[in-house]
């Protein structure tokens, strides 16, 4: 059994992270800056490991880019009906290197 005081401090622990400063990655290709938060739930990274472990290397990095790339508000840049042209009709060197830049800043 869970020691009730801990697991809140450890949930306003981690709901702090989320609502912190977004950072930033420029995208001078797409003309654009693509912001997030250096952090990110179990339940997120789950469906990208998922995906890798499959073997599906390439949704495994469109999914980490749908989740975690957002505006300048916090707001998801991508939503997953993206998830095709994002896989078909834009430049995989950039999405390769911002997905690097994305999961690497992740904690």
């Amino acid at each position: 059994m869970t020691t009730p005081n801990v697991l809140s401090k450890a949930t306003k622990h981690f709901k702090q992270q989320l609502n912190g400063e977004l950072q930033k990655i420029s995208v001078p290709e797409w003309e654009t800056d693509v912001y997030y938060r250096s952090v990110s739930s179990f339940a997120t990274e789950g469906k990208i490991v998922e995906l890798q472990q499959q073997g599906k290397t390439v949704e495994a990095l469109v999914e980490s880019l749908i989740a975690k790339a957002l505006t300048p508000d916090g707001k998801p840049m991508f939503t997953r009906m993206d998830r095709t042209s994002l896989m078909t009709e834009v430049d995989p060197k950039v999405i390769l290197r911002l997905c690097q830049e994305l999961n690497a800043n992740h904690t």
